[in-house]
């Protein structure tokens, strides 16, 4: 445990892929969960020896974050980030890695580019960092750093690649963190401003955005377990965080759209199905709980002004909820982004603890990973009834609206054989399984347009470093020579196709 009482925001999962972390380090410290309810225990099955065919013009991408990929960490006026100053500061990522050089993806783009024209890709998420843009968090744009971006996006329109632009994937500039960060309401201000500049230089050439990637992940593992940069561990904090966070989302959504009113703009949000560790009344409602704070505590102020009853109360003076701010922090938005990896079993903890611990008073949940799953490398269980189970329940609470999987993805470490391949075929498993989830729930009504694995590159797994790999493509950090994998061959199989064919 990093903090003295157990975790506030158990239910919160901390961003699948790209947070590189262990499974559930948020979980209670149980290590025992209550037996799974009778539906847990007989998954729905997903056909994977039939082919899976994907609607006409489906996007089919890969997904990176600008501090996990570029390097290039103090090069052309780009200004320190809260992952520079967290990584540079000893004990905090595994190994002492850091994002310094990363995949060098700042001066090698163009072989990124060409990894994904071999994999037939229309479809490249990628994330704009804040500090390259704007050095300390505010003022004019640093032009070296838009001439960057600027020639990235030119180049993917140029190999008919769709540039899917993610504004904030969790690198603050330090200034604005020395400042208060998320905690500071004018940082919402400030990101408003940011996204304006971004969209003046590049709105004429990209039409799709994401505000934020995963705000659960950054605000509860930033703010919260500390665990993340900037390392901070606060209920204040976090409670803080949250509202200046969906505060942003709804600057930024008014921000993009005073330029470019036909643009359209999403966030990606970390999501897991929580499933009731039984059918008790009690682990219900702390799955609905769970649910609420997991999955749509920053979609529901976006789309309905209005927080989810996740807590037993909601503390809007702890919050700075001032009259109004409801408003301000709806964003109509054009599609919903989820990155999902895995699911959680959620039970309540006993009455005692609840009366003991004043977070589980407030948030009465204890979260398990599921165990019948096989895992990937970094402990996380397999479950692609997890993705299904997931869209069809935005689609239906949402009034269907249009979603992209904007990350999914597994950590293997495969290296290359006496030959150089890589011979990755749990990872090809994974991806197949997942797809053909997805291909049922389209099937049963879902609207999705596109899909997005985690990862087009081994990178910088944030506080895991460099030691797990989620790449469809191999990357030898110290040569920085990529090399398609099998699922990096079977992915652009898949692409071309536009079907998930039997294995």
């Amino acid at each position: 445990m990093r903090l003295t009482r157990r975790k506030f925001v158990q239910s919160i999962l901390g961003a699948g892929a790209a947070a590189g972390l262990p499974a559930f380090t948020a979980c209670s410290g149980s290590s025992k969960a209550s037996p799974p309810s009778r539906a847990s225990l007989a998954p729905r099955s997903f056909d994977t020896s039939s082919a899976a065919t994907f609607p006409k013009g489906f996007f089919w991408g890969t997904a990176t974050a600008a501090y996990q990929i570029e390097g290039a960490w103090n090069e052309d006026g780009k200004g320190e980030s809260i992952w520079d100053r967290f990584a540079h500061t000893p004990g905090k990522i595994k190994n002492g890695d850091s994002g310094d050089v990363a995949c060098d993806s700042y001066h090698r783009w163009r072989e990124d580019i060409a990894l994904m024209r071999a994999m037939n890709l229309n479809s490249y998420r990628l994330s704009i960092s804040w500090p390259r843009i704007q050095p300390s968090g505010s003022g004019t744009a640093n032009s070296k750093g838009v001439d960057h971006y600027s020639r990235l996006v030119d180049a993917l329109l140029e190999a008919h690649i769709r540039p899917l632009v993610t504004l904030y994937h969790w690198d603050l500039p330090q200034a604005l963190q020395d400042a208060g960060g998320w905690t500071n309401r004018d940082t919402a201000a400030r990101f408003g401003d940011y996204t304006q500049l971004v969209a003046h230089a590049l709105g004429d050439r990209v039409s799709d955005w994401m505000l934020f990637n995963e705000p659960a992940g950054f605000v509860d593992l930033g703010y919260l377990q500390g665990m993340h940069a900037p390392g901070r561990q606060s209920l204040l904090d976090f409670l803080r965080a949250t509202h200046v966070v969906n505060l942003a989302q709804g600057a930024g959504f008014r921000a993009l759209k005073a330029v470019r009113t036909s643009a359209r703009v999403g966030s990606a949000f970390s999501m897991s199905p929580c499933e009731p560790a039984t059918n008790s009344e009690a682990d219900k409602l702390a799955a609905a709980r769970a649910h609420a704070m997991t999955n749509t505590w920053f979609l529901d102020p976006a789309l309905r002004g209005r927080y989810p009853e996740a807590l037993t109360f909601l503390p809007e003076t702890a919050m700075r909820i001032k009259s109004g701010d409801m408003e301000k922090t709806r964003a109509p938005l054009d599609f919903i982004g989820i990155n999902l990896y895995y699911r959680a079993i959620i039970s309540a903890p006993p009455a005692m603890e609840r009366a003991t611990h004043t977070q589980e008073w407030l948030f009465p949940v204890k979260m398990d990973e599921g165990q019948q799953g096989s895992k990937t490398d970094s402990g996380w269980e397999v479950w692609p009834k997890a993705l299904y189970d997931m869209v069809l329940r935005v689609t239906r609470d949402y009034n269907r609206p249009v979603i992209e999987i904007t990350e999914s993805g597994c950590s293997y470490n495969d290296g290359p054989d006496a030959s150089g391949a890589i011979h990755d075929s749990r990872r090809i498993a994974y991806h197949a399984e997942y797809l053909a989830a997805l291909a049922q729930s389209i099937a049963d009504g879902a609207d999705v347009r596109g899909y997005h694995a985690w990862s087009l590159l081994d990178n910088f797994e944030w506080a895991e470093g460099f030691s797990q790999r989620f790449g469809l493509t191999y990357v030898d950090f110290k040569t920085q020579q990529r090399t398609l994998k099998d699922s990096g061959r079977w992915y652009a199989k898949v692409a071309a196709e536009n079907r998930v064919e039997s294995e």
